[in-house]
C-alpha cells in the first residue's frame, strides 16, 4: 500500500467532486453546450470543451463565449443548459467503482462531502440518479459561496462543515480547476482521468491519477465496518 493509499484509508473526511468524479457526465454537458452555442454559430468539439468548459462555472463560460448578453439573458442561457442536462442525467452511469468505494467508506465512519461547481438542483438530480442521495454529510455548491473552483473556497467550506482538517482529508477530482481548488485548500488530491489527461492533472498538483475507483476499493478489505 502506498503512502497516499494509507492516507485515503485513514482519512476522516473524503471530498468528492460531482461531474466526472461521481458520474461520467461530461458527454451530456458537452452535448448541452454544443446545442445551445450552435444557435450562436459556435461549434463545441471535444478539445474545446475539455480546455475551456470542463470544471468552470457557467457564468464564466457565458461571459467568454457570449459576451454581448446582458445579465438576465446570460442567466437564462445557464438555466436552459442545466435544464437540458437534468433531463438527460438518468442515462449517465456512475464512475466505475465509486458506489462500492463511497458506501464502504461511509460504513466505516468516514465523513463524506460533495464539492462542486454544479448547481444544487443538478447535484440532487445526479445523486438520485446514481442512488447515492442518502450518503452525504455536506453538499458544498460553489454558486452559494464567494468563489468557485479553481479558488480554494469550496474545499475550505467543505472542511469546515465536516469539522475535518486538511491533513485528515482526501479529495477526488477530475478537472484541472478542481485539482487546483483542492490543493489550494491544502487537501491531498487524487485525480480521475475521466475528463483530462493524467499529465495535466498531476501538473496541477494531484498526487495520483487513476482511471476509476476500482483500484481503491480494496483499501477497506481488512478494516472492520463501523456499526455503531
Amino acid at each position: 500500500m502506498t503512502d497516499l493509499e494509507r492516507a485515503v484509508a485513514g482519512a476522516k473526511g473524503l471530498l468528492f467532486d460531482l461531474d466526472g468524479t461521481l458520474i461520467d457526465s461530461d458527454p451530456i454537458h458537452r452535448e448541452s453546450w454544443a446545442e445551445i452555442l450552435a444557435d450562436h454559430g459556435i461549434a463545441v468539439d471535444d478539445e474545446l470543451y475539455r480546455s475551456r468548459f470542463s470544471g468552470r462555472l457557467n457564468p464564466a463560460i457565458v461571459a467568454e463565449f457570449l459576451p454581448d448578453l446582458d445579465a438576465a439573458a446570460g442567466a437564462a442561457v445557464c438555466e436552459r443548459k442545466e435544464a437540458m442536462f437534468r433531463a438527460l442525467v438518468s442515462r449517465v452511469p456512475p464512475v466505475r467503482g465509486v458506489l462500492v468505494f463511497a458506501r464502504a467508506a461511509r460504513a466505516r465512519g468516514r465523513k463524506l462531502a460533495v464539492v462542486t461547481n454544479a448547481p444544487r438542483r443538478n447535484v440532487l438530480a445526479v445523486l438520485r440518479a446514481i442512488g447515492l442521495d442518502d450518503l452525504w454529510d455536506a453538499i458544498v455548491v460553489s454558486e452559494e459561496l464567494e468563489a468557485g473552483k479553481p479558488d480554494p473556497a469550496p474545499y475550505r467550506a467543505a472542511l469546515e462543515r465536516l469539522g475535518v482538517g486538511a491533513d485528515d482529508a482526501v479529495a477526488f477530482e477530475d478537472s484541472t480547476a478542481g485539482v487546483r481548488s483542492a490543493v489550494g485548500a491544502g487537501v491531498p488530491c487524487i485525480a480521475l482521468t475521466t475528463t483530462a489527461p493524467a499529465a495535466d492533472l498531476l501538473a496541477c498538483g494531484a498526487r495520483l491519477a487513476i482511471a476509476d475507483f476500482d483500484s481503491l476499493t480494496n483499501l477497506w478489505a481488512e478494516e472492520p465496518e463501523n456499526r455503531a
